[in-house]
């Protein structure tokens, strides 16, 4: 299948046809985080922080590992992460009743505040983002990219099975 895609330049010049989409896709990718890093920076807030800020706002109190998990970043960012956001004092780090072993990370009242004024920011990127696209093209897009990251799913699951090494049959002693 061709992946060359027509697309327009911040020139207005279109493209021949030959840039690939997964380079289109890093690119608006890039563009995006940059957009919400830019609106974030007078909140003393940057794009790590929303990473696990957004997971928080879903769900308080969940393990270090776990807002890791959600958050689709490593365990020890993570840590980085919610060290800085409790320094900010936007949360506070502690072990539940009878569980000394994991750290679970809460909001604290700022922390909740924040995104009555942080969410409007990513709003207004998406928005900015789609301006002048149609109604029609963004559904089309939404549907492909959903595609596009099932089948990527599906290819690394078969990779990663395909990467475990093989169970040895051990002889049996004879009985």
């Amino acid at each position: 299948m061709d992946q060359r895609v027509e697309t327009s330049g911040a020139d207005g010049a279109v493209d021949d046809g030959q840039e690939r989409l997964a380079r289109l896709v890093r690119n608006a990718a890039r563009a995006y985080v940059r957009g919400l890093q830019l609106r974030l920076e007078p909140h003393d807030v940057n794009y790590g922080h929303w990473s696990v800020l957004r997971v928080l706002w879903a769900q308080d109190g969940l393990s270090q590992r776990d807002l890791s998990e959600q958050a689709g970043i490593t365990d020890s960012t993570t840590f980085a992460v919610v060290k800085s956001l409790d320094a900010l004092g936007y949360v506070e780090r502690r072990h539940l009743p009878g569980n000394n072993k994991n750290v679970h990370v809460f909001l604290t009242r700022s922390g909740k505040a924040l995104k009555r004024q942080l969410i409007p920011l990513a709003v207004d990127v998406n928005q900015v983002s789609v301006a002048g696209v149609s109604e029609e093209d963004l559904r089309i897009t939404r549907r492909t990219l959903i595609r596009i990251n099932e089948a990527l799913a599906r290819d690394e699951a078969a990779l990663l099975q395909a990467a475990k090494p093989a169970r040895k049959k051990r002889p049996r002693p004879d009985a």
